[in-house]
């Protein structure tokens, strides 16, 4: 099977999803509400998600990995989350004012994260990172934020630098070109480089912030080295150090990652999981520099750092939703883990194993729950950075994906890492290997580029 005939059983495979695309055009801008959402011919629309499982428009069933933006420990609507929303409904969807439920998820975060000794509810991981950098400014006095280059923070102005490749190059139009005149960015694993390039901002530079696993940036984990280097730096120099625990936070532990290194960050966002489902933001952090953004004991514009959360921020669906979420993770915490990264660690060796029986130059990234597969070309031999992972065949891996979905009905969307669920079972992960290797006997990866 050719890729243009794999395209046409798509498009036989999904005809109403391809009429509502023509029509969602012609609403939204490319018919989609969020950039990476597209891919083609189309995407298929989604009518329910249940367990693993999304159904679309025309009755298809797909295994899904991508999971709500590796958001979905859980799976998709499960009861013990759905029943406890079922039952919170019926009493409100938004107060506008403060709720009991706020309390016990924030309680919950505490006890998971030792160094969050006070936190913010906001609605999105954007509005949390946006947040943590602001505060960081309020309390350092200084004003260049440091991120690594790949490093996705969200759709925040200050953090969208170095995020895609060429990464010198702007992330688009729209901002003014001297947002990058307080942003640094510097090389993901390479403390040498980006300590050279810290020590030549380091009497104005606020915060670093990263991820401890490069998330879009294509599933990399940081050396521990890496993460405890510059935390030093951070200390001597009186610098903020921020964990971007969004995709991480609750993932690969109960609570962050910054635990299980015996890190000490001073803030870190999280969001995904801790919302069960829903809508979530959060930054947290040490007491004395989350106190800044108190607006009782702060009243003077002089003294306070406005930090907002939103009209959404700790509605009761979300606070019930997340508190139910991490109730259950918490009690189930050992079989929850294990399961998850036991099945994390047979995707990445299966695979692993499979691209080397046929020869293929590949590298499975990731860690714990969360995986990515990359087709190296001649200019990659090794996946240790963003950079990398734009210079690798993509072409392949469109054509991977792609096929996974359109003739196994198995779902990662294109170019973006999987994430594993406590609902995926050991089949599905032979049937994932299974499926990979029809595909590789097909030679399909191989085809030239249309």
């Amino acid at each position: 099977m050719t890729f243009n005939s794999l395209n046409d059983l798509y498009k036989k495979k999904t005809p109403k999803s391809r009429n509502s695309y023509n029509d969602s055009v012609k609403i939204f801008p490319g018919g989609i509400s969020h950039n990476i959402r597209f891919f083609r011919p189309y995407p298929f629309f989604v009518k329910k998600a249940k367990d693993r499982h999304l159904f679309d428009i025309d009755g298809n069933r797909y295994v899904d990995y991508w999971m709500g933006h590796w958001a979905l420990i859980l799976g998709h609507s499960p009861n013990v989350v759905v029943n406890k929303l079922d039952s919170q409904i019926r009493h409100g969807t938004l107060y506008g004012t403060v709720n009991d439920t706020s309390i016990k998820l924030g309680e919950s975060i505490k006890k998971a994260i030792p160094t969050s000794e006070l936190l913010r509810f906001c609605t999105t991981g954007s509005e949390a990172t946006m947040y943590a950098i602001r505060i960081a400014r309020a309390v350092t006095k200084k004003r260049i934020i440091c991120k690594t280059i790949g490093g996705w923070h969200g759709f925040n102005t200050d953090l969208m630098q170095s995020v895609n490749y060429p990464f010198e190059v702007d992330e688009g139009v729209g901002m003014t070109g001297r947002e990058g005149d307080f942003v640094e960015s510097i090389p993901f694993n390479d403390l040498e480089r980006s300590i050279k390039l810290l020590d030549s901002v380091k009497d104005d530079l606020a915060c670093i912030i990263l991820e401890p696993v490069l998330g879009g940036g294509g599933c990399i984990p940081a050396d521990i080295d890496y993460l405890k280097g510059l935390e030093e730096y951070c200390k001597r120099n009186d610098i903020l150090f921020i964990l971007d625990e969004i995709v991480t936070g609750f993932r690969l532990n109960f609570g962050s990652t910054s635990s299980a290194y015996r890190l000490d960050p001073d803030l870190i966002t999280l969001g995904k999981i801790v919302g069960g489902g829903l809508p979530i933001g959060v930054v947290c952090g040490k007491k004395e520099i989350m106190q800044v953004a108190n607006p009782v004991e702060n009243k003077n514009k002089e003294k306070i750092c406005y930090i907002g959360g939103g009209t959404f921020s700790s509605n009761p669906l979300t606070m019930t939703a997340g508190y139910a979420t991490l109730d259950y993770i918490g009690k189930n915490r050992k079989m929850i883990y294990n399961k998850i990264n036991k099945l994390g660690d047979m995707t990445r060796n299966g695979l692993t194993r499979l691209f080397s029986d046929y020869g293929l130059r590949t590298q499975v990234t990731g860690t714990g729950s969360v995986f990515h597969t990359h087709f190296l070309s001649n200019e990659v031999n090794e996946i240790k950075s963003a950079n990398d992972v734009a210079l690798c065949d993509n072409h392949a891996l469109t054509r991977y994906h792609f096929s996974l979905m359109a003739k196994y009905g198995i779902f990662f969307l294109p170019h973006k890492m999987g994430a594993i669920s406590v609902v995926h079972s050991e089949r599905d992960i032979r049937n994932l290997i299974n499926a990979t290797e029809k595909i590789l006997e097909s030679d399909i990866l191989m085809e030239k580029k249309d």
